[in-house]
Parts: structure tokens; sequence; C-alpha cells
């Protein structure tokens, strides 16, 4: 169901606590009033942290409840292809800049 007014479409019959956000790179599931599910689920996986110090790693480090990041889990669980691909995709971008970035630097030294 679409909110008026919003960019936000919100399927909380399957899942409570994740809504869709449009973008320049596509339709992105992201927390209610918090990250996309792509940084959650990033920041779980870098923290080095299992279970839930890893829950409450990724809620304080990404200003979320531990019920926040356990519904971003919960989204995972079921579309983990999808996630990943954000991910990736998010990855390949920051290795771009940084080798844009490390060129402008060599130029400068």
């Amino acid at each position: 169901m679409a909110r008026p007014g919003t960019n936000l479409t919100i399927r909380p019959e399957e899942h409570s606590g994740i809504v869709f956000r449009d973008g320049p790179g596509g339709r992105r599931p992201g927390v209610a009033g918090g990250a996309d599910v792509w940084q959650v689920i990033a920041t779980i996986r870098g923290s080095g942290k299992k279970r839930d110090a890893a829950i409450r790693h990724a809620a304080e480090w990404l200003s979320l409840s531990p019920g926040q990041v356990r519904a971003a889990v919960g989204y995972y669980g079921r579309h983990q292809d999808e996630v990943d691909e954000w991910i990736r995709r998010n990855d390949e971008q920051a290795e771009a800049a940084e080798a844009r970035w490390r060129r402008e630097q060599e130029l400068l030294a």
C-alpha cells in the first residue's frame, strides 16, 4: 500500500518494519525510519560479531533499535539474493570512487 504524498511503499503483511524506497538505483528495501536493509546486513557482516552481539553492534552503529535490525535480518532471510546484489553494487561503486580518488592523488603528488 502506498502512503499518500511519499515515495514509500509498505507491505506490512509480508515484512513488518520494512519500507520500500525509490531512488536512482531502483526500488530498495529499508528499515522504517532508518537505514536500507543492505546497509544493516553489510554492517553486521563487517562487525565480526555473531548473534545478539551483531544485532547490538548494528543497532548502535546505525542508530537503530535492535527490533529494527531484526526486521532487516528477517527481510534478508527471505530475499538474500536481492540484498546481496545491493551490497555488491555498493561495493563496486565504492571501489570505483576510491580508484578515482587515488588517481587524483597521484596527479597532485
